[in-house]
């Protein structure tokens, strides 16, 4: 059996998803777990089209046994009109053995989004992200405003989770506030994991 890990799965169109993928791998890092990266294929509108078996760069491509083994999940995407992108809807639907087994139940799990607008659909993008997650069991760890970064946002950050405003053009880097609250939700994650272990 493999040492416990939280698996941070994520789709990233433009980087921005992927950069705050990587805060949160470091927040739970700093509690002493390991993170593993995952992302998912993008999805085409072509009948036939077939991702490659290993990105051209970035994490790997998701298992479900990635899913099945982990002791917690955070799952990000970027907001597409006020809803989680296609890809990772689409690999979550994949997930129905595993719902059929149980294998998630009691599993922490946390979500996170970019938008390229303030107030562009960040909090409904979180929420759609929880509801297969609540289906399977999995029990939500949110970001509660003992964060003091939640506090003093000027861009993104929501108690359902860590959100970041990645403006227009998509290249607006994480501020200080957005990676400390990336980074507390790995944290939060991984001492949930650990503390339902024992």
């Amino acid at each position: 059996m493999s040492a416990p890990y939280i698996l941070v799965l994520y789709y990233s169109r433009h980087g921005a998803t992927a950069q705050m993928a990587r805060q949160i791998a470091r927040g739970v890092e700093l509690a002493g777990l390991e993170a593993r990266l995952r992302t998912v294929p993008a999805v085409s509108s072509e009948c036939e089209a077939v991702a490659p078996a290993i990105p051209d760069e970035g994490a790997p491509y998701a298992t479900l046994d990635d899913l099945r083994h982990c002791a917690g999940l955070a799952l990000g995407s970027p907001t597409r009109f006020g809803n989680m992108a296609a890809p990772l809807k689409y690999f979550l639907d994949g997930t129905s053995s595993l719902w059929l087994t149980g294998e998630l139940v009691g599993k922490p799990a946390g979500v996170f989004t970019s938008t390229a607008s303030l107030h562009g659909g960040q909090e409904t993008t979180l929420l759609s992200m929880l509801l297969p997650l609540l289906h399977h069991g999995m029990l939500v760890c949110g970001l509660p405003y003992s964060e003091s970064a939640l506090l003093d946002t000027r861009g993104g950050g929501t108690p359902y989770g860590p959100s970041h405003h990645a403006g227009g053009d998509g290249k607006r880097p994480l501020d200080e506030h957005e990676i400390a609250l990336c980074r507390a939700l790995g944290q939060r994650l991984a001492q949930t994991a650990g503390k339902l272990e024992n």
